[in-house]
């Protein structure tokens, strides 16, 4: 059996590859990014002597992928960091390649809500999309909708604010999510990867205990022992405070002064998502597949904590 995992030098495929050399020998695993280059060498040494194959896999480049893809049986798709029509195209293409390189078994990563009415999350629709290809592509595949990352939160949400005067700005007012941490996304995929779930279904990737990100930003508060203030905003208040960051419309704007890699359309509609209670369902679907219970988000705050003590560090410097 031959395993692919797509997008290894990013944060998530990343996991999933160490959790699949962790799970297999290298010689069943064939790792794909679109510029491998970029990987430190370290690693790639690491993984070539391990008898992973590392291959090209351009998400624009049908051709390419299915070259890359072929000699698998089962693969991760991570789904593309852009959004909107480009990325539904590139999802297209993968899936093609995938077919046509004699692929049997897709693992996709979805979004929480993609299934279910009265979502309008700015992804949902590429996902929406990409979904509705693979169940008519005749392929077998499973599709794991995570809700949105604890890291973001740990990590994001605290950059931003430190740029605002330590103002924790959101309009996600007093909702909460059953965010999940990305260890958690990359153990689920390489447990359904490597077949220890049930063909053609989905599965929502939520932790168990709904946190609102007034409860996030106290923790780190306290943590940290910044005095962020959080400050409920309405939908065009949290636009303008993303916008006045630098921070772009969509994928297709100009990131040369976001202090981030996200856009103001997808993470206006995500806080709003949780001001609306949408992102606060729990599922036991991480227990059921990985066999360990999910991470909270008090679990990741001392692995995040450079973050805030970075900027303590250059403060007292500055003293």
């Amino acid at each position: 059996m031959k395993y692919i995992v797509t997008g290894v030098d990013g944060q998530l495929g990343g996991r999933v590859a160490e959790n699949m050399l962790n799970s297999v020998s290298g010689d069943q695993l064939i790792f794909t990014a679109p510029d491998p280059s970029r990987i430190p060498t370290e690693k790639q040494q690491r993984w070539l002597d391990a008898g992973v194959e590392l291959r090209k896999a351009d998400y624009n480049d049908k051709n390419g992928m299915i070259a890359a893809f072929t000699g698998g049986d089962r693969i991760f798709f991570v789904s593309s960091i852009i959004n909107g029509p480009k990325r539904v195209a590139q999802h297209k293409n993968v899936i093609d390649a995938i077919k046509a390189a004699g692929v049997s078994h897709l693992t996709y990563t979805s979004f929480l809500g993609a299934n279910r009415p009265g979502y309008h999350q700015y992804v949902l629709e590429d996902h929406r999309l990409t979904e509705k290809y693979i169940k008519s592509s005749g392929l077998k595949y499973n599709i794991m909708r995570n809700n949105l990352y604890m890291e973001n939160y740990v990590t994001v949400s605290v950059i931003l604010a430190m740029l605002s005067n330590n103002v924790w700005g959101t309009n996600a007012g007093e909702g909460k999510a059953t965010f999940i941490a990305k260890d958690d996304s990359a153990r689920v995929a390489a447990a359904l990867l490597l077949g220890k779930g049930t063909d053609n279904q989905d599965y929502d990737i939520t932790s168990l205990t709904p946190v609102s990100e007034r409860d996030i930003c106290e923790m780190i508060a306290q943590k940290s022992g910044i005095s962020f203030k959080y400050q409920a905003m309405n939908d065009a208040e949290f636009h303008d405070y993303l916008t006045n960051l630098g921070i772009p419309e969509t994928t297709d704007g100009d990131y040369s002064r976001s202090p981030v890699p996200f856009c103001t359309n997808d993470m206006v509609t995500n806080e709003k998502g949780i001001a609306q209670g949408q992102m606060a369902v729990i599922s036991h679907d991480v227990e059921k597949l990985t066999g360990h219970k999910p991470l909270e988000v008090q679990d990741l705050l001392e692995k995040y904590s450079y973050v805030w003590k970075e900027k303590l560090t250059s403060s007292r410097q500055l003293h």
